[in-house]
């Protein structure tokens, strides 16, 4: 096990350097001189050479990575054109409300899907009823499913806040009031997909003989489902919320946007409307890592349960 996590390492950390280079790359091509960006359009020419001179914004574009990469290394990400605040500390307070949003969504789309799914009884009602849900959650945009929500929940009904964000140490009811339309919004697409993928494999599992045996045996319809099929069924899906993770963090943009939540999404737009190349950057950068750390747990925990895919 701890060969394949080495190898598996060994793979993401040059994955890691890569994209990051290429975000970084990319990013400055896009915007253009960080020193015009500081200065404005109304800077001279000899003034933005100056400034370009003075932080090395005119040295070769691995020289510029390299420096950069150094301080994101210690949490410096430079300064904030927009506000002049520290990148570092304009993410530190947005970072654990896109986490707790994205886990939550996650751990309750695996758990109902996996659940539901596994029962005796989804064969009839409650299949048909998961099914339905599933199709909605897959195509059904994040948007519009927010925007649903709220008009059907906040305006309608008034039973739930419209927008915005409330920390758990100003309120821990208050918090999971405004957290419960963002987390479904979330929460339904992979539900929806989580679902399909464990209902495919679920038929599959439940045909082999080892499956056919234990029925055999006399086990009652729900051991064989929880003990035998789930286990085997489960594998696809812990695979899958790896590979769907850039999904999540594009969800999670638009959801935040729709809620008014201040998290990485949110704080990433803004950045983008604002071309603010130091916030872009270092949210871009921390995504791209948080995909792939998560994806080689994601490995690291399939390889766990399933010992032939260390070979």
């Amino acid at each position: 096990m701890i060969g394949f996590a080495l190898r598996r390492l060994a793979w993401v950390l040059p994955n890691i350097v890569v994209l990051t280079f290429l975000l970084f790359a990319t990013t400055s091509g896009w915007l253009g001189s960080p020193a015009a960006m500081m200065l404005g359009t109304d800077a001279s020419p000899a003034a933005i050479a100056e400034l370009n001179a003075r932080f090395g914004f005119d040295d070769p574009i691995v020289v510029q990575y390299l420096r950069w990469a150094g301080g994101a290394l210690t949490g410096e990400f430079g300064r904030s054109y927009s506000t002049q605040q520290p990148v570092a500390a304009m993410i530190a307070p947005a970072f654990p409300v896109t986490i707790e949003l994205a886990l939550w969504a996650i751990l309750l789309a695996v758990v109902t899907s996996v659940g539901l799914n596994s029962l005796v009884v989804a064969r009839g009602v409650v299949g048909a009823i998961s099914t339905g849900f599933s199709i909605i959650g897959v195509t059904i945009p994040n948007f519009m499913l927010g925007a649903t929500l709220i008009t059907i929940f906040s305006v309608w009904l008034g039973w739930l806040p419209t927008t915005g964000w409330v920390p758990w140490d100003e309120g821990a009811l208050l918090h999971l009031k405004h957290l419960i339309l963002p987390v479904v919004t979330l929460f339904a697409f992979y539900f929806g997909s989580f679902s399909m993928v464990y209902r495919a494999e679920y038929r599959a599992v439940e045909r082999q003989l080892f499956v056919r045996v234990a029925a055999a045996k006399g086990l009652s319809e729900s051991a064989v489902s929880f003990r035998h099929v789930l286990p085997s069924a489960v594998l696809p899906v812990i695979t899958y919320v790896g590979l769907t993770l850039g999904q999540l963090v594009g969800g999670a943009v638009v959801t935040e946007t729709v809620f008014s939540i201040p998290g990485l999404g949110r704080l990433f737009v803004t950045a983008i409307g604002s071309y603010d190349y130091p916030v872009m950057l270092a949210v871009g950068s921390i995504i791209l890592v948080g995909v792939m750390v998560t994806n080689l747990l994601a490995d690291l925990a399939l390889a766990a349960m399933n010992p032939q895919i260390r070979l």
